[in-house]
């Protein structure tokens, strides 16, 4: 018999709780023992809950129960979550977690912690919802260098975003309606300024390539500023816009990362992720481009990927499968000036300065009420803006193509 932990009894340890109890024998079956949840972490009590009982509030008893072997912690945010983490693993307590925040910020020396004391810290489900994403990239793609990434990671913009497209909603009514869905929190900054994303990418590009960002080295832009117009003129060429988190590794070793509005055509297997759903693109030397698509986020999507980290954990199979990474130092990061892509972008004003200054490598171009649209060849970003500034025309628009 092995005995879990759950800390947070929220929507995500709530669906844990549901899945650890009706896949029971399943999860027996692979483990080759039954697991049980002894204790849940929370501040509130849960009297009309079929768990209730369960309900404990003082995090020692976890500490100090030796036959707690694994902690599923689903609390959000960084601390307590952290230091809880930290004083399981330091006690010999094996962690899984969907806690983006926390893996992004302190997964590092959380994993050399695990190690130290021959436990794991598993985190698939801090990433892409219900995605299997971290464990292929661990072992089915351990054969492979990773050039680059780029997904959909965020399920509210990406759902912003496909009825911004599809039904020609504009951006506050559809922030209200997917707050009203819950799809959005009241305070929704975290995911369409991209932050969220932006924290997903640094965890995906530390497995990819050894080294764990800062939040700060990621150039993060949101889609707060996305007009119907970026639509009409994206549709115009035969494009969708999506906010994709992007890292990959330069030539000379270093790591550029960046989450943004991006145009997507019609051929890429991003193009169709509509809804709340994810997908991540994974470019490698070997097999080449392979993709991942699923529910990026819900009860049991998530669940789904907290408790496979548990069965993991427990399994005898999987008990030497751990990721490791080191933090990034300033000569690993490179700098977003550099990053080089095709654009589509608006202007308005004299057209032969912007012709000057756009018109010479672009692959189309329209034009409409007095504004000049270009699409570019793949230019870095140092060289965009002088373009854009030798040419004295006011900016409407610009975005990057994927």
């Amino acid at each position: 018999m092995a005995y879990i932990a759950l800390l947070g009894f929220g929507t995500v340890g709530s669906g844990v709780a549901e899945v650890l109890s009706k896949k029971q024998t399943q999860l027996a079956n692979y483990i080759g023992s039954e697991a049980r949840i002894r204790y849940i972490l929370d501040l509130r009590d849960f009297p009309d809950s079929p768990f209730g009982h369960l309900v404990i509030h003082d995090f020692d008893r976890i500490l100090n129960d030796p036959e707690i072997s694994v902690v599923a912690e689903m609390m959000g945010g960084s601390h307590p979550a952290y230091d809880f983490t930290k004083a399981c693993l330091c006690a010999g307590k094996s962690v899984v977690t969907s806690n983006k925040e926390v893996v992004a910020k302190f997964g590092g020396e959380l994993l050399r912690i695990a190690a130290e004391h021959g436990v794991s810290y598993r985190f698939e489900a801090s990433v892409g919802g219900g995605i299997p994403i971290i464990h292929p990239m661990l072992t089915d793609l351990s054969p492979n260098s990773v050039i680059a990434i780029d997904g959909i990671l965020n399920g509210t913009t990406n759902y912003m975003l496909t009825a911004m497209a599809k039904d020609g909603a504009d951006y506050a009514d559809i922030l209200a309606k997917a707050q009203s869905l819950g799809y959005a929190e009241a305070n929704p900054s975290a995911d369409v300024e991209g932050i969220d994303a932006a924290r997903k990418i640094i965890i995906l590009s530390a497995l990819a390539f050894g080294k764990m960002l800062p939040l700060e080295a990621v150039h993060t832009e949101g889609i707060t500023a996305l007009t119907q117009d970026d639509f009409s003129r994206a549709q115009q060429f035969g494009f969708t816009i999506k906010l994709i988190a992007h890292a990959e590794r330069r030539p000379d070793g270093r790591i550029l990362a960046a989450v943004t509005p991006q145009l997507v055509r019609a051929s890429s297997p991003l193009y169709g992720i509509n809804d709340v759903f994810n997908g991540i693109l994974v470019d490698t030397d070997m097999l080449g481009k392979v993709m991942f698509y699923g529910k990026g986020a819900g009860k049991f999507p998530t669940a789904s990927a907290v408790v496979a980290d548990i069965a993991a954990t427990l399994s005898a199979r999987e008990s030497n499968v751990r990721a490791s990474w080191d933090d990034a130092s300033q000569d690993d990061i490179a700098d977003y000036a550099e990053f080089t892509c095709a654009r589509m972008v608006t202007l308005r004003g004299n057209k032969d300065a912007a012709d000057a200054a756009f018109g010479i490598d672009n692959t189309a171009f329209s034009a409409t009420n007095n504004s000049y649209t270009y699409l570019t060849a793949p230019i870095s970003e140092t060289v965009f803006r002088e373009r854009l500034a030798s040419c004295g025309a006011e900016l409407i628009s610009a975005l990057r193509i994927l």
